[in-house]
Formats: structure tokens, C-alpha cells, sequence
């Protein structure tokens, strides 16, 4: 894209934000911090080492027509952590912070046991424009409490969904977190998800990406004394698709451990892409952490960029981490079909097994046979 190309595309971003209602003092300083960062920063590039294997051009070169949301009365106890932990050197968060209106605040007391997943659902219906949406969420959850949040984005039509979720677990906190990607398959998504972990809590995310035709995930958690932490993830992918996860798993304090397991399947000439950082600071003695990429390739056409990363700087720690990219087990599909299985319902067996893995993984059960059904008609359809 050439420099004036890139120069009107910012024009075009700058007249949305100043058209935009005036907000609070302290909010209006964070939005406008927020856009002269991004212009700062730009679209990025391929030549970003994060952004290597992830063109987004299509995005940055497209008119999109921001929506913007009515603004919301926040909370005040938002406003000690708004905007304070997604890393604002991402140029999608700082456009997404440029455009902060309407938030999504959920605040569970200290001590508080919600038996109910708490529902957050993004949906965008098929319009001219086309749109830009920038989801902001946040979630505040007390020390001691205990509550399941489950996030779903979905849609038709062709827009982009920008997303940003900020999630802080009070100590000794339990939380079960799923976000689930199902837009149209013309749209783009991208997604930032940031947690701060208090002390001895225990936090779980599962992310289930299948839809847009352009997709990246960023997952950061930074985890304290004693912490726990599973990051799993489920990415499907076929025709032209592309999907990118990038995780942060940053062990702060000792005596934390991170479970993390990722697993794809690539079928047509669809990209997947998956990057896995594991940072263990100086005085995170003691820290566990294992982290696992599988990927199962169902097309000589498809690819997979993986790259696990561990970045150890305490000596008393046990970290593993490991990638596979295999085919579909040619003895497993013998077997079935010696025992009249057809070819096709024999490769989508094994592929849904392959994918079970996570879903059976998935504590909310209305999520799980959903994700089942989906599962079901989409290795069906093969």
C-alpha cells in the first residue's frame, strides 16, 4: 500500500474519532492518547516479526465506516482498570481504545459464587458500509469469587469486528473464560484478550476460533504467586481462511504454573498460524509450564507457521513446550473402513476426534453441544 494510500486510509480513521461524542475528561484522554498512538504505530505489516505471516492489508486499505456505540455510564471501579493492562504498542488495541464508547463491564463482589455462565454476545447483522465495530470488555472479579464468562462473536455480511477483553482475577479468584469466533466467513476479526492474575487464583481460557475469512488472536496473561493458568484453543480452518494465535503466558512471581494447549485443522488452502510465548521472569522460581501446538493437515494446499517460544530467566523451574503437524492416520482409516465405514465418514471421525480433545474440555454444557453440532456439520460437509 503506498504512503499516500496509507496517509488517506488515517485521514479517514481521524474524521470517525473526532466525530465521535465527547466523553468524560479522564475517558477522552484515553481515546485521544489511544489515536495518536495508533497513527504513531500504523497498520502493521508483514515486516513486524509479530505480524510476519499475517497480511492485513485487506483491512488497513479498506473504507470501513466505524459504528459507534452510545456511551456508556462505567462504573468507577472501571475506571482504576480501564485501558490498564492490553498493551497499547498493539495497533488494533490502540485503535480500539481511540474508539472506546460502550463498554461491556461485568464485576463480580469478592466472595460472590455465580452458579450461571455469564452470556456476552457480539452479533453483527449484514449492513452497507461496511462496518467496523470495536467491542470493549471488561471484567472485574473480587478475590475469592467464582464465576464462568462466556464471550461469542458472530455475524453476517463483511465488516471487522476489533476486539478488545480485560480481564483482572482478584487473589485466590476462579474463573472459567471461553470466547468463541464464529463471524461470516467475509468478515474480519481481530482480537486481544489481557488477564492480570491475582495471587493463587485459578484461571481457564478456551478460544474457539471457526469463522471470518481473516482472523488473529493475541491471549496475554501475567500470572502472580502461586497462580494457575490453562490456555487452550481450538482453530478450524478451510478454502481461503486465515487464521493467526498469538499467546503470552508471562509467569511474574514463583511458584505459578501454565497448562496450554492449542490445537488446528487445516483443510483447502487455508493459514493458520500459531505463536506461543512463555516468559518466566528472575524471581518466578519454582514455575510449571507446559505448552503444546498440534495441528492435523487435511490438505496439501494448506499451512502452518508454528512457533513456540520459551524465554527462561529463573534457574529452579520445569517447562516444556512442543509443535506437531501430522495427516490423518492412514491406519486409523483403514481400520474404519474394513469395518464399513465410508472414506469420507471415516476421515470426518477422525477429524472430530482430534477436535473432541478441547471440546470435551468445555465445562458449560449448552456451549459444548453447540460446538458439537457445529463440529458435526462442518466435517460433515467434507
Amino acid at each position: 500500500m503506498s504512503t499516500t494510500g496509507v496517509s488517506e486510509q488515517l485521514a479517514e480513521w481521524l474524521i470517525d474519532f473526532q466525530t465521535q461524542d465527547e466523553a468524560e475528561p479522564w475517558l477522552q484522554e484515553i481515546r485521544s492518547a489511544a489515536f495518536f498512538r495508533f497513527t504513531d504505530l500504523g497498520f502493521p505489516t508483514t515486516h513486524n516479526e509479530e505480524w510476519r505471516f499475517t497480511n492485513v492489508a485487506p483491512i488497513a486499505r479498506t473504507n470501513f465506516r466505524n459504528v459507534l456505540s452510545a456511551p456508556s455510564v462505567i462504573p468507577e471501579a472501571a475506571r482504576k482498570h480501564l485501558a490498564k493492562y492490553a498493551p497499547q504498542d498493539h495497533p488494533f488495541v490502540a485503535l480500539n481504545t481511540a474508539f472506546l464508547n460502550g463498554v461491556t463491564v461485568h464485576q463480580i463482589p469478592a466472595g460472590a459464587i455465580v452458579e450461571d455462565p455469564i452470556e456476552i454476545n457480539y452479533e453483527v447483522a449484514d449492513q452497507a458500509g461496511p462496518p467496523a465495530f470495536h467491542p470493549r470488555t471488561l471484567l472485574i472479579i473480587g478475590a475469592d469469587a467464582h464465576c464462568t464468562i462466556v464471550e461469542r462473536y458472530s455475524g453476517s455480511g463483511r465488516y471487522l469486528t476489533n476486539a478488545v477483553t480485560e480481564v483482572v482475577c482478584g487473589d485466590r479468584a476462579v474463573v472459567d473464560h471461553y470466547r468463541v469466533q464464529q463471524e461470516s466467513l467475509q468478515a474480519f476479526h481481530i482480537g486481544t484478550l489481557q488477564a492480570k492474575l491475582g495471587r493463587s487464583a485459578n484461571f481457564s481460557t478456551h478460544n474457539i476460533s471457526l469463522g471470518a475469512a481473516l482472523a488473529r488472536f493475541d491471549t496475554g496473561a501475567v500470572l502472580s504467586e502461586g497462580t494457575e493458568a490453562v490456555i487452550n484453543g481450538l482453530y478450524i480452518v478451510g478454502g481461503t481462511q486465515h487464521v493467526d494465535n498469538h499467546t503470552v503466558i508471562d509467569h511474574a512471581m514463583p511458584h505459578g504454573a501454565s497448562h496450554e494447549l492449542y490445537k488446528g485443522i487445516l483443510d483447502g488452502q487455508a493459514h493458520a498460524v500459531f505463536n506461543g510465548r512463555i516468559i518466566v521472569r528472575p524471581d518466578a522460581q519454582k514455575t510449571d509450564s507446559k505448552q503444546t501446538n498440534k495441528n492435523l493437515v487435511l490438505s496439501d494446499d494448506a499451512v502452518i507457521d508454528t512457533k513456540p517460544e520459551l524465554q527462561i530467566h529463573a534457574d529452579d523451574v520445569r517447562c516444556t513446550h512442543g509443535a506437531t503437524i501430522g495427516q490423518l492416520d492412514a491406519e486409523s482409516m483403514f481400520y474404519l473402513q474394513s469395518r464399513g465405514i465410508g472414506k469420507s465418514d471415516a476421515r470426518s471421525l477422525l477429524t472430530y476426534a482430534f477436535a473432541q480433545d478441547i471440546v470435551d474440555r468445555i465445562k458449560v454444557q449448552s456451549l459444548r453441544d453447540s460446538l458439537e453440532r457445529s463440529l458435526f456439520e462442518k466435517f460433515h460437509d467434507h
